[in-house]
């Protein structure tokens, strides 16, 4: 990629919630790095409000692009080196932009927990985007970091001590404060949408190995049913983003060129509050609640207050199973609530490693694929999130 771009960086979607927030960040936490980077959305009159109301300095630059306007993407990625785009739903606001990157050499990371969306784009630009140079990066919000890198920790710790990967692991939702963000939301009412319209793409997410195309693993739990789980000691319940978060897990592996093995089975669920018949009673109840994407909740562009995503947080177990009944599991802790505060910092942090640590490189990418290790120190030096092993 040619060094001489205008740009490092462009925030594109700063006017929306979450775009907002990433370009708080990196004025707060990156601000003195020296990177050149600019905000970018539809709106020029919005895109000054919201440069003043951040206190970023006057001369921030300021560049106006329309999702549906390819030649507009085109120039926009042609000036920078990478793109972090906020602008969802990806199936909707997404594909151009993709396009674009892909074929001008763009690095490109995104909030997207569409899978079906995620395997249209590999089919369709992964051949450009390793002629161009582009490394394009999915993922990079809660959904699906932190139990991408959970995985990838555990298992590196199976292989460190036993001398080979865990076959088996289980993602396990510890405890969580907060709320999803509107555009996950308006994601999964899109995707259902696009999936009552087309049965290939139910069939796409339906299918855990969505991702990984060519390879497809042993069949995998499908997470649906509460149950005692004795690898936690009490009941869990089915989690709503485990159908986004597994296909990425394999597409790691798959990518990384199975360091987990062939016949690696993963698995998410929440663990239920309070012992015996309360819990099995709560994670009966979880299990009935509607899921994401259904009425109520923040719409695209609300959000919590600075005090309530300050006041979230989250704790996730990963638990290795090796055949011989031993145990050890990562913790993954981040201290802001999950769908803003987190994944705000995650995804600045995903692109900061492309641009900064040498780790980019050409094609369709999930984090954990790409750079587990060198985004792992990122995240607890400058986000707030830590992984940490036990057992």
């Amino acid at each position: 990629m040619a060094d001489a771009r205008e740009f490092d960086l462009i925030v594109y979607g700063a006017t929306g919630f979450t775009g907002r927030l990433v370009a708080e960040y990196i004025l707060e936490r990156h601000a003195a790095s020296g990177h050149k980077w600019a905000m970018a959305g539809r709106s020029l009159t919005k895109l000054e409000a919201v440069r003043d109301e951040l206190g970023a300095p006057a001369d921030t630059p300021l560049v106006t692009a329309d999702s549906s306007d390819p030649a507009a993407l085109r120039d926009m990625v042609k000036r920078t080196r990478a793109v972090i785009t906020t602008v969802g739903p990806y199936q909707l606001h997404g594909s151009e932009l993709v396009a674009a990157c892909a074929a001008n050499g763009t690095h490109y990371v995104d909030l997207s927990g569409e899978p079906a969306w995620m395997r249209h784009m590999i089919d369709a630009h992964e051949d450009a985007a390793k002629a161009s140079g582009a490394c394009i990066v999915f993922s990079c919000g809660f959904d699906s970091i932190p139990f991408d890198l959970g995985v990838w920790a555990v298992e590196r710790e199976c292989i460190d001590r036993f001398g080979k990967p865990a076959p088996r692991v289980k993602g396990r939702i510890k405890a969580m404060k907060g709320t999803f963000s509107g555009g996950t939301a308006a994601s999964a009412r899109a995707t259902m949408a696009a999936a009552a319209k087309d049965p290939a793409i139910l069939k796409l997410m339906l299918d855990p190995f969505a991702l990984t195309p060519g390879f497809t693993g042993p069949d995998q739990p499908k997470g649906m049913l509460p149950h005692h789980d004795d690898a936690v000691g009490g009941w869990v319940a089915p989690f709503m983003m485990a159908t986004i978060n597994t296909k990425n897990v394999h597409r790691s592996n798959f990518l990384a060129g199975k360091p987990y093995g062939a016949d690696f089975v993963y698995d998410e669920m929440m663990i239920a509050p309070g012992i015996g018949e309360a819990a099995k009673a709560a994670a009966e109840a979880i299990a009935k609640a509607p899921q994401i994407g259904g009425e109520g909740g923040p719409k695209p562009g609300e959000g919590p207050s600075r005090e309530e995503r300050d006041s979230g947080f989250y704790e996730l177990w990963f638990i290795a199973e090796m055949p011989d009944g031993q145990r050890i599991r990562s913790v993954v802790k981040g201290d802001r609530d999950p769908g803003y505060g987190s994944t705000s910092k995650m995804i600045t942090e995903s692109a900061l490693c492309l641009i900064q640590d040498g780790v980019a490189k050409p094609g369709l990418w999930t984090a954990g694929g790409l750079m587990p290790e060198t985004l792992r120190k990122r995240l607890a030096e400058n986000a707030g999130v830590t992984i940490t092993i036990e057992g």
